[in-house]
Formats: C-alpha cells, sequence, structure tokens
C-alpha cells in the first residue's frame, strides 16, 4: 500500500467548474475535468499508483512545508523551508466564467524568496480514474501533451529555461507514461507550468502573464469576498467558508456540489466511502440561509432557479417530484459503480463513482427546498406564476405521501423508517407553502395544507416523542436519538424553551455529543446496514451550537464553536467528519460543514449581540 496524506493536510483550489487538491508536500493528487463529477486525471489520494498525480517539492528530504491561501483569495501558496532557502509553490486556477467549457488551466508557479533550492516537479495523469491509456507528445523547450481519446492535458513551460552561469539549471528525464523535471532556483527566479485541458499546444508562458493571470484571479477573489456583509466576530472563518462553498459551486448552474472528492472514507479502511460530487437537494437548499445571511444574493438567485427547474421537470411525473441528487446540470443518472482496479485511500475499499442513494425516497428535502423558497421570497426572490403553479402541485402530493416510511437525512441503507425528522421538514414544507400562498394571496388549497401541517405535528408530538427516553427520537417506536432533530427548533417546529425540546437537548448531549463533537446517531443502536463505524459529524456540531445558542445557552454554544474551530484544517477547511484524535474523515472539503459554520457564527453573534443568555449552565436550573 503507498504512503497516502492525512486528508486533512490539503488546500482547495478551482475555477467555479472543477477544482484540485494540493498536499503540503506540494501534489495535486485530486482534479477531475471538465466539471466537478467528471472523469479524474490526478486521483494518487484513492490509489498511489494508479491513480495519477503532479507533485513538486524540492529534493533534498530535510525540508519543512507550509501552507496559506493568499488573504482573501482561493490562491493557494505551499512554503518549503530548508537551511539553504525558502521556496513556494503558487498554485491556482484562473476563473472558467459562467459557460461551460472543457478548458480549464491549473498553474503551478515555482519561486524562491530565500537562498536556494533544487525542485523536482513530476506529472504523471491517468485519464478516466485510471481506465484509459494515454500518449505523451513532448514538445521542445515549451512543453507536452498527455493524450487518451478525446481527452488531453497539456503542459505548459513557464518562462525561459534557467541558465545559471552557462549551464541550464535543470534536467528532464521521461519516468513511466509521465516525465520528471529537475532543477535549481535561486532567491528571485521563477519557473513551473500551467496544466491546461482542452486540447491547447504546448506553449512557452512568459513570467508576466502568469503574474497576469495571477493579479486577475486575485482580483476576482478579492472582489466577491468584499462582497459579504458579514460583520461578527469570526470574520476570518467566516469568510474563508464562504469561500470554499464558492469553490464547490459550478458557476453555469449555480449548482453546489456536495463536497468535491469521491471515495475518501468515514472509516480508513472500511466500506463508508461514497462519491459526493453531486449536488442534493438539501446541502444545497441549506446554502440559501447562508448566501443570503452574507449578502450574496445572485448566488442565493442562481441556486433557487437550478431547483426550481427540478421541481418543474419533476411535477406531474408518476414518481416523486424531486429526486434527492442531481449532477451540477440538473441531470439524474448516478448509477453507482466500483472501481476495482483502485485500492482505496489507505486501503479503504470499494472505491465508489455514482451514488446509489440517488433512488432513495427521503422526505425531508421538500422541507428544506420550500424553506429555501420562502427565505429567498423573503429577500425579493419571489417565483413567478408557473413556478407557484409546480410548488402547489409537489405540496399536493406530499399530502398523500407525508406518512409514508423513507430512507432519512442519512441515507441508510438498512430499509425505510418512519424518520421523524421527515415528517418534522414536511411540517416546514406545508408550512411554508401556505405562509407563501397567504403573503402574495396565492390560490392554493390552503386548508386541506393546513389540515395535513397539523395532522404531522400532531404525529411527531405523539409518537414522535418517547416519554421513557424523554426525548424526540429518530422514528416511531425507537429509543435512538438523531442528532438532525437538533433542527427541531432551528425550524420553528418546536419552542427551544419548550420542556420536552430541553429534555431532548440534554439527552442528545449525554448520548452523542463527546466535548463539542456530536456523532449523528448511534449505528449500533439503530443498524444502517453498513458495517464498521464513524467519525463525530461536523454539520451535526454547529447544529447543537445554534440549539444550545437558541435555548438559551450562550456560554456553552460559544466555548463548543470556539472548540469546533480548532478541528479546521491549517487553512480552516473541513471534511464531513472528525475523528477523536482530530483528523478529518470522509470526503473534503465539506460544503454541509462550512454550510453549517456559517449559519452558526451569524445566528450566535446575533443572540450574543442581544446578550439572550437567560438561562443558567446547560443542565443546570
Amino acid at each position: 500500500m503507498g504512503d497516502y496524506p492525512n486528508i486533512g493536510n490539503h488546500g482547495l483550489i478551482g475555477d467555479l467548474q472543477t477544482a484540485a487538491l494540493v498536499d503540503t508536500d506540494g501534489t495535486v493528487d485530486w482534479f477531475c475535468v471538465p466539471r466537478f463529477d467528471g472523469p479524474s486525471i490526478f486521483a494518487s489520494l484513492l490509489d498511489g499508483e494508479h491513480g495519477g498525480f503532479c507533485r513538486i517539492r524540492p529534493t533534498a528530504d530535510d525540508y519543512v512545508s507550509r501552507q496559506l491561501y493568499l488573504p482573501d483569495t482561493a490562491i493557494l501558496v505551499t512554503r518549503f523551508l530548508t537551511d539553504d532557502g525558502v521556496g513556494e509553490v503558487v498554485d491556482f486556477m484562473p476563473i472558467a466564467g459562467a459557460e461551460a467549457t472543457d478548458r480549464h488551466r491549473l498553474v503551478r508557479m515555482i519561486r524562491v524568496v530565500r537562498g536556494s533550492m533544487e525542485f523536482e516537479g513530476e506529472i504523471q495523469p491517468r485519464f478516466d480514474y485510471g481506465r484509459a491509456p494515454h500518449t505523451m507528445r513532448p514538445t521542445a523547450g515549451a512543453g507536452a501533451v498527455f493524450t487518451s481519446g478525446d481527452q488531453s492535458l497539456t503542459v505548459h513551460r513557464i518562462g525561459e529555461p534557467v541558465i545559471h552561469g552557462d549551464r541550464r539549471a535543470g534536467r528532464i528525464e521521461q519516468v513511466g507514461q509521465g516525465f520528471r523535471i529537475t532543477g535549481t532556483l535561486v532567491a528571485g527566479e521563477t519557473t513551473g507550468v500551467v496544466l491546461e485541458t482542452g486540447g491547447a499546444d504546448p506553449a512557452r508562458v512568459s513570467p508576466d502573464e502568469v503574474e497576469a493571470l495571477l493579479l486577475e484571479t486575485s482580483r476576482f477573489w478579492r472582489d466577491w469576498n468584499a462582497r459579504s456583509t458579514y460583520r461578527g466576530r469570526w470574520r476570518e472563518m467566516v469568510a474563508r467558508s464562504a469561500m470554499t462553498l464558492k469553490l464547490m459551486t459550478y458557476a453555469p448552474t449555480g449548482a453546489l456540489v456536495a463536497a468535491p472528492t469521491a471515495g475518501l472514507p468515514e472509516q480508513v479502511g472500511g466500506e463508508r466511502n461514497w462519491d459526493y460530487r453531486y449536488t442534493w437537494v438539501r446541502d444545497a437548499s441549506f446554502s440559501v440561509s447562508a448566501l443570503l445571511g452574507l449578502g450574496y444574493t445572485e448566488e442565493a438567485a442562481a441556486f433557487g432557479e437550478w431547483l426550481l427547474a427540478r421541481i418543474h421537470e419533476g411535477t406531474g411525473e408518476a414518481s416523486d417530484p424531486l429526486q434527492i441528487m442531481y449532477r451540477v446540470d440538473g441531470t439524474s443518472d448516478l448509477d453507482e459503480t466500483i472501481l476495482e482496479h483502485w485500492e482505496g485511500y489507505k486501503g479503504s475499499r470499494p472505491v465508489r463513482i455514482g451514488n446509489g442513494a440517488a433512488g432513495q425516497r427521503q422526505l425531508d428535502i421538500y422541507g428544506e427546498a420550500l424553506d429555501s423558497i420562502h427565505l429567498a421570497d423573503a429577500n425579493g426572490l419571489e417565483p413567478a406564476h408557473t413556478a407557484w403553479l409546480q410548488l402547489t402541485e409537489l405540496l399536493d402530493w406530499l399530502c398523500e405521501h407525508w406518512d409514508q416510511p423513507d430512507e432519512g437525512i442519512w441515507e441508510t441503507r438498512g430499509g425505510p423508517q418512519a424518520f421523524t425528522y421527515g415528517r418534522v421538514m414536511s411540517w416546514i414544507a406545508l408550512d411554508r407553502g401556505i405562509r407563501l400562498a397567504r403573503s402574495h394571496g396565492r390560490p392554493a388549497p390552503t386548508d386541506r395544507w393546513t389540515a395535513e401541517r397539523d395532522a404531522i405535528y400532531r404525529q411527531v408530538m405523539d409518537q414522535g416523542w418517547n416519554p421513557q427516553r424523554g426525548a424526540f427520537v429518530q422514528h416511531e417506536g425507537s429509543e435512538v436519538l438523531d442528532a438532525s432533530l437538533l433542527r427541531m427548533p432551528m425550524m420553528g417546529f418546536v419552542s427551544p424553551r419548550d420542556p420536552r425540546w430541553l429534555s431532548t437537548l440534554r439527552a442528545i448531549d449525554e448520548d452523542l455529543v463527546s466535548d463539542s463533537l456530536v456523532y449523528r446517531y448511534d449505528p449500533s443502536a439503530s443498524p444502517d446496514g453498513l458495517r464498521g463505524h464513524e467519525g463525530t459529524f461536523t454539520l451535526c456540531s454547529f447544529w447543537y451550537v445554534a440549539a444550545l445558542a437558541r435555548s438559551g445557552f450562550l456560554e456553552e454554544a460559544r466555548l463548543t464553536f470556539e472548540k469546533m474551530l480548532t478541528y479546521a484544517n491549517h487553512l480552516g477547511l473541513y471534511a464531513e467528519e472528525i475523528g477523536l484524535t482530530g483528523e478529518q474523515l470522509g470526503n473534503f472539503p465539506q460544503a454541509f460543514s462550512h454550510l453549517a459554520l456559517i449559519n452558526a457564527a451569524i445566528d450566535l453573534d446575533a443572540r450574543l449581540d442581544l446578550g439572550d443568555a437567560s438561562r443558567g449552565a446547560f443542565g443546570g436550573p
């Protein structure tokens, strides 16, 4: 088995259509084209031998590396420090624009800022998840082209050959299916490569051209970041989370992917390895509140249009009106396959592409979708007439189906249940529909919607509440707690001061919370159809912060939030889960985690500003 970097030892760069991961060793070990959900060219993160990579690092072993983003940008700098000098690799992707394209550029600029340093760069592409062979065509002095079928990767050289005295400071050699470049730079010298997809011929790129691309990309990110209206206590972390979400948004449609990666394990060596490069209705709907809370109305509107388009396609069909996830272009072909030839991250198999959960019924998505539409409407993004007619059709369908079993928010593969969270979010869907109809005087069967909404409420209070457990539980007849129910007061289903809710909060604290880290549920108590265990869920940890704050436990909420910030990686990024020793687990970075951070920060800020601390210590009188 190969030597794999920690999941958290990465930074993310992107061009708003696809993205790449760069580890602290200077290796691009994840890069898919032409979109987030396209086949990989570099994926050594999932198979060190067959995945492909682009590595730039010092030839000496005695270096120390550090990573940072240029302030207020998504431009990543990996610094290498030795006794002889300090070198940097500056990685970024020029913005691809709002039109879908096959052309994507990844700039890797190498420079030395003190002393001297010998670098080694190696490029080993592996097309179509390592399944497709390729050819390499070098071009003297300019670069090379790797070709596999109708895909290609062009390597452009930055600058003229470096000359020290009367000799070239570097050498090139073919290694296997790629090549390696070794060269020495002294302070003030710059070189590097520009990797480009889409069929370009190799060309020498001048340092001035690269600096212009760097300035243009920097200006884009700083201008975008300056649009944020957040002025709270955690500006740096909120800004980094916002930029991370922007990096994971497909600009041509406004769709947000759950993560830019596939196959990173929830348990190292286990089977909980999923492809998250798609747009979940739930995750992206959550993004609306975060985006609007930061003042990014255009991005919220773009997703709203994408969501309404999916509702337009789904209403009137014999199946459910919405699928739980789609590709970024709105198509729904997500057939799950296994890459048998890949060993997986640190032996975590199987490696899956596609997602078999796409066909599940998860009733909670209708609540998230309607809540995001209602929130957008409150911010001036009112649905048009045709969209309203389709929303009424969707809610009429929900009136007929809300009391059926579903697979639930966590996409368990243990069979359908009458999940309490699905009932709560069905209540939210009908409640928001009623509010929209009444606020705009729109035609709708509100009497029926109200009757069904009230029936859901009574069922949750009667069957979702377990008096022996003293808590709302995962599903009817269960004693299992579920962290998704932390959203009950946030969504307005129950008062945050209701005795039943406070009892539930204490029960969750006792069973699912480990010093600020929150498990989503206990798989041993509620089998989910999969072997092994998982880490704590970062999303749930930030939900816990918001639940504490809303229930009046501000001191505990703030301390928990501050503790959670210490679990971010060195760049402020979060995976899906966190292990008990602080390691990042699961796909990385995770949109859900960063959305929840933003919403928790906004909520906590507002309550701290109001001084809403009327309760004693959590668990006290």
